[in-house]
């Protein structure tokens, strides 16, 4: 009995282990199953999908069908209407005239008059990217890769070439339209997507010819959005940039920002030379705004007061007060201070004066420099707008009327 005993418990115990390996087995069985169905059905927002490995996935169902990762897919659509701009102007080198007077060079010595006869005029070449956008060869790009070219020179990805026209430049927004004759031949072109809707975190893919290197991808995301131009390192423009970590680099300068899906979402613009792994980028509904003036030659609008100005807060109202060389008292408050009133301009016939500080503009509270530029771009040509106004002690109104900001200001 004990030895049937003890053999039931041995068998029993043996049973027991067989159902455990066999559940064992059946469970990395699952586990496998699983990790097969996944390998078949890869997420079309990594980017660590390759096309290798996905071409292996559909030979391996038998299906005939080849699929690629976001970026392949979106860079096949929008990819062949990024194109390359190279340009070419004329740079006048300024010589003294006092060089030509022979009785200067008698005493001088022909070295100044080699220097005379060196080349007055020297070529300069410049290259960047853009995009087209319609059938007719409307192409959008940065106002500084073309601004001032004597010749422009746009080619495709497939290697065809056009002579460009400038139809417009804007030097405030850094946005340009240049115009190609297809001279009948079929254009690819860009989808516009819409950049109000993009969020922080979003895919961004940047195309463009970075230092020469033509037809360049690099993938990131999307960092912030509204970046003031100041924030950026360009006060003198009037933009919210988008922010990205996609590599930007000199040349990528007009070339498309594109969402996963292979819409232009901004256009490269900008680089922080401090820094790594941040570009800038203009929304594209700004140029969708600006493209048509543009197109037909015309300037763009740009209202403005004429005031150079600061953001003031009551901590650095306060570290200026306690300064006992400061040159003036500053209200302790949120707003904006006036540093500089440009001569002959709509602040100086108001009235305003350095010193001022500017709280409220038609009923709006002013925090900041930026949002009072917004404020101004956004009230048109012409507009009378009530300034609040503090001064030393006293709380002035004053209304100022907008002008044209010159091209050359």
């Amino acid at each position: 009995m004990k030895k049937s005993g003890i053999g039931g418990r041995v068998a029993s115990h043996a049973i027991a282990l067989l159902i455990g390996a066999l559940l064992a087995f059946g469970t990395l069985k699952v586990m496998s199953s699983q990790a097969e169905t996944l390998s078949l059905a890869p997420s079309k927002s990594s980017p660590e999908n390759s096309v290798e490995d996905t071409n292996v996935t559909a030979q391996n169902t038998g299906s005939a069908r080849f699929s690629t990762n976001f970026v392949a897919s979106a860079i096949a659509k929008t990819g062949p209407a990024v194109v390359r701009i190279d340009t070419e102007r004329t740079v006048i080198r300024r010589v003294d005239p006092f060089f030509d007077d022979p009785f200067f060079r008698q005493f001088f010595g022909d070295r100044f008059g080699q220097q005379q006869q060196q080349p007055r005029e020297r070529q300069v070449r410049g290259q960047g990217s853009g995009f087209i956008t319609d059938k007719s060869g409307i192409i959008l790009t940065n106002a500084h890769v073309v601004s001032g070219a004597d010749r422009v020179i746009v080619t495709l990805r497939d290697g065809r070439e056009f002579e460009g026209t400038v139809k417009g430049t804007d030097e405030v927004t850094d946005l340009a339209v240049v115009q190609i004759d297809p001279q009948g031949s079929d254009l690819p072109i860009a989808p516009l997507g819409n950049s109000s809707q993009v969020q922080v975190g979003d895919w961004a893919i940047a195309v463009g010819n970075p230092v020469g290197l033509n037809n360049t991808v690099t993938l990131g995301i999307i960092s912030t959005l509204e970046r003031s131009s100041a924030q950026v390192g360009i006060p003198d423009k009037r933009v919210e940039f988008l922010q990205t970590d996609a590599a930007i680099n000199p040349g990528n300068s007009g070339g498309p920002l594109l969402d996963q899906n292979g819409e232009v979402i901004g256009i490269n613009t900008a680089i922080r030379a401090d820094a790594t792994g941040i570009g800038f980028a203009i929304p594209i509904d700004k140029a969708k705004e600006l493209k048509d003036i543009l197109a037909a030659g015309r300037e763009v609008p740009h209202p403005y007061v004429g005031v150079q100005m600061i953001t003031l807060t009551p901590e650095i109202a306060q570290q200026n007060n306690n300064d006992p060389n400061s040159p003036l008292i500053i209200p302790e408050v949120d707003g904006v201070l006036v540093i500089r009133v440009l001569p002959n301009t709509p602040a100086q016939r108001a009235g305003i004066r350095r010193g001022d500080v500017i709280v409220d503009v038609d009923g709006t509270a002013i925090n900041s420099a930026n949002q009072l530029q917004t404020v101004v771009e956004n009230s048109g040509l012409n507009q009378s707008l009530k300034f609040k106004i503090i001064r030393g002690d006293q709380q002035l109104q004053l209304d100022v009327q907008t002008a044209q900001l010159a091209s050359d200001s």
